[in-house]
């Protein structure tokens, strides 16, 4: 088989399998590939960063604080922290190919990046959950000026119900491009991946995943006030919201609605029906198949 064809196969694969063991599914597939050659090892690093997993909660030791952990901040088996910007555990020293980082410039955005999100995790998460924000470097400078020249990034949510049967993973990668001096592209690619189970009924869960894109560009005025940091910050914000806000909805009619209509329509038999509602229902099908004579 070429590259493509398993690439193809194993995407096509992970789609038929259990949403709710998406982890082990894709570990299984990445161990069964490597083979140990070059080709291999590129097919296992395409397919980590194209399927989205929950998201993973790690603490880092210098801060206390947690911090969320996907391929995105991550080099080898270590992940890097945005309260620290340190890799846990310490990645082994190799001076050919040293752990990646932000530049200074970028650095100091995804602080605030990381307190302005923490803010909005607060507000529409009702104060619990993680959020965390990583942002790397686009140029190919070596001193770029990532603010003026464009740079990309992803914002992570993750929230879980006390006893354990609701899980919410939210993952907004996105890529600001310079289009001039005052005008930028926002490009967000945002995924949610929902896993809801019923711990009094152990058979009745339900699992998946949703990616919508957006794309939103935004002239900028900096003698308004507001310097190039805030108001980027101020433009990706929006987009998350808007993004979030469309995917809930989204998630309201795919998974709840249409689960309804299963319960309420498809199955008939719904315990909680009473005899007049379900007498109704007897009768509008009598009708339909006369209507069908």
């Amino acid at each position: 088989m070429s590259y493509d064809d398993k690439f193809d196969a194993s995407l096509d694969l992970l789609r038929r399998l259990d949403p709710k063991s998406i982890s082990d599914n894709l570990n299984t597939i990445c161990t069964l590939i490597q083979n140990g050659d070059d080709e291999g090892e590129e097919l296992v690093q395409d397919l980590l960063s194209s399927i989205d997993t929950p998201l993973k909660v790690s603490k880092c030791t210098q801060s206390g604080k947690q911090y969320l952990s996907c391929d995105y901040n991550r080099d080898g088996d270590s992940y890097r922290s945005p309260w620290s910007n340190k890799y846990y555990p310490t990645p082994a020293v190799d001076d050919d190919a040293p752990p990646p980082f932000p530049s200074d410039l970028l650095r100091q955005l995804e602080l605030k990046a990381n307190d302005s999100f923490d803010v909005y995790r607060d507000l529409y998460y009702e104060g619990a959950g993680i959020s965390s924000a990583y942002l790397w470097d686009t140029s190919e400078d070596e001193n770029p000026d990532s603010l003026q020249e464009g740079f990309a990034g992803v914002v992570l949510f993750k929230k879980e119900t006390d006893d354990g049967s609701g899980k919410w993973d939210s993952i907004h990668v996105f890529e600001v491009i310079a289009e001039s001096s005052t005008s930028f592209l926002y490009k967000l690619t945002s995924t949610v991946i929902l896993d809801l189970q019923n711990k009094s009924l152990s058979s009745l869960s339900l699992s998946g995943n949703l990616t919508r894109q957006l794309e939103s560009t935004s002239s900028i005025e900096l003698d308004s006030g507001l310097n190039l940091e805030t108001n980027h910050l101020i433009n990706l914000g929006t987009l998350v919201e808007k993004s979030e806000y469309n995917i809930r909805n989204l998630l309201q009619e795919v998974y709840f609605d249409k689960l309804k209509d299963i319960m309420l329509k498809d199955l008939r038999s719904v315990g909680d029906i009473g005899g007049k509602k379900l007498e109704d229902l007897k009768q509008s099908e009598v009708i339909k198949g006369l209507q069908s004579l």
